[in-house]
């Protein structure tokens, strides 16, 4: 049943019209207040050219405004938009794989929200997006998007209550602090302050006295950088506690609900069937702390920086989250005995052309001839990094699974199922053809396509990796 076309609630003009000005308020202060008494030259005519920017910006999204809606129908959703070029579009229910809510301080300041559902092609189509509309508004969207699915599969009924899996705490937030050097974000945001003041108001005279000042004082340098330390950890907890605070994970038969923040929340629902891979990765400070990431590749999987959601607790404890998966997912095992490769591969590694410590080298030759020295310094981080690239890198085929792990800095473990898989390409280079050995490639449906690779594999594992992915398709003919 269609309740007709709505637009989307008149709060979207303010959020505009806010971020208009937010992105746009150096250039206000400076013309207008900073040069608020010169009317000549460029001052005037960069204030005209403004206001004329603005002016129709802020036109242009009043008819935006008037020109989007949406509407609900028995089978899909339909988004109509476009000012000048008109466009419609239909959302059918049955595409819908993923749901995704979120709410910054200004949404929940005016008790709005966002809404974003993710289909499940790949065909470079984007998610249905509602920036802004009332929670009452989204929990109906999201109640009929559900009662549609499953009238349109008879089979499927309702899924019990969700069940919480984990809930974070302050200790687990101190913990991500640590390992996400959360606390170094004091520095980048009053460099960029300083930045940005030093355009308009040059400060390198002031500069140079406070710096006179402190070399006579040093002494006054053990308060300050105390103090500077202090202040850098509290802001790097809250920083950390607002965007990982409130995490929790639960889950029911058909969905896991994934939900985290507590200044901007935002919330995250995949259905279980619809999970194409597991990733899990580590960095070299969470193996020393013996933590891990787990994130779940989907198919409606956006890759965007906003769209984060679909990661379990960034920072969790490997065993705590290897059991947390087996709770949500149990068809998928991580696996810890894999296989290695050849020790011939780490020289095959080792003898590659360094193109990017030859590049250093290059640039620095011409622009700086007296750091020459760093290409030294690159060459043997290129070294290390092959060295554990090698180390690190395992690989296991068991059943209709394959699990990869690789990295150096930064381990990443992959693991599918093979009929998840869309293609497998397999290439063997110059070089490797000399050490008998070649690359997979493993693609993946999700957005953006998901591809996994794995170098210098011994030509006969490369064969019975190829002749186990041909038998996905013999069990289909089946």
């Amino acid at each position: 049943m269609t309740d007709g076309q709505k637009r989307f609630h008149p709060a979207w003009l303010l959020a505009e019209f806010v971020s208009f000005f937010k992105n746009t308020w150096f250039i206000i202060v400076f013309l207008y207040v900073v040069k608020a008494d010169q009317h000549t030259g460029w001052i005037m005519w960069g204030k005209y050219l403004f206001a004329a920017a603005a002016a129709g910006t802020l036109l242009y999204t009043v008819l935006k405004w008037l020109t989007h809606t949406y509407e609900m129908t028995d089978s899909s959703i339909v988004l109509r938009e476009g000012v000048f070029v008109k466009s419609q579009r239909n959302v059918p229910f049955d595409r819908i794989q993923n749901t995704h809510t979120a709410a910054n301080f200004l949404h929940r300041m005016l008790g709005m929200t966002s809404l974003t559902l993710e289909t499940g092609t790949n065909e470079g189509e984007s998610p249905a997006t509602f920036s802004m509309i009332t929670q009452q508004e989204s929990a109906a969207i999201l109640e009929l998007v559900q009662n549609q699915k499953q009238h349109g599969d008879p089979e499927r009924t309702a899924a019990p209550g969700k069940k919480i899996y984990f809930q974070s705490s302050r200790k687990d937030n101190i913990k991500a602090a640590c390992t996400s050097l959360s606390f170094f974000a004091l520095f980048p945001i009053l460099l960029g302050l300083y930045t940005q003041i030093d355009d308009v108001f040059s400060l390198d005279e002031s500069t140079r006295q406070a710096a006179g000042y402190f070399k006579n004082h040093l002494w006054l340098l053990v308060p300050l950088v105390i103090g500077a330390l202090v202040l850098s950890i509290l802001v790097g907890y809250v920083q950390t506690a607002m965007k990982y605070g409130k995490y929790e994970i639960a889950a029911d038969a058909d969905r896991i609900y994934i939900s985290k923040g507590m200044l901007s929340s935002s919330a995250f629902s995949i259905q279980k069937n619809r999970v194409q891979a597991i990733m899990i990765q580590q960095s070299l400070l969470k193996r020393v702390f013996g933590m891990a990431e787990i994130k779940l590749i989907s198919a409606g999987s956006t890759g965007s920086e906003e769209l984060e959601t679909n990661s379990l607790y960034p920072f969790m404890a490997k065993r705590e989250a290897y059991e947390l998966l087996k709770q949500l997912l149990p068809a998928y095992q991580i696996e810890e005995e894999m296989s290695r490769l050849p020790k011939k591969v780490l020289l095959l590694r080792l003898i590659r052309p360094y193109y990017g410590t030859a590049a250093v080298g290059i640039l620095l030759a011409i622009f700086k001839n007296e750091w020459l020295w760093i290409t030294g310094v690159v060459f043997l981080i290129a070294i290390l990094s092959r060295i554990l690239n090698y180390a690190f890198t395992s690989y296991l085929r068991k059943g209709t699974f394959i699990q990869i792990r690789k990295g150096g800095f930064v381990n990443e473990t992959f693991l599918t199922r093979r009929e998840r898989i869309q293609q497998i390409e397999v290439s063997h280079s110059w070089l490797q053809r000399k050490f008998n050995t070649g690359t997979l490639q493993f693609t993946n449906r999700s957005k953006p396509v998901q591809v996994s690779t794995l170098e210098d594999l011994p030509r006969e594992e490369v064969s019975e990796f190829y002749g186990w992915y041909k038998e996905k398709y013999i069990v289909q003919d089946r």
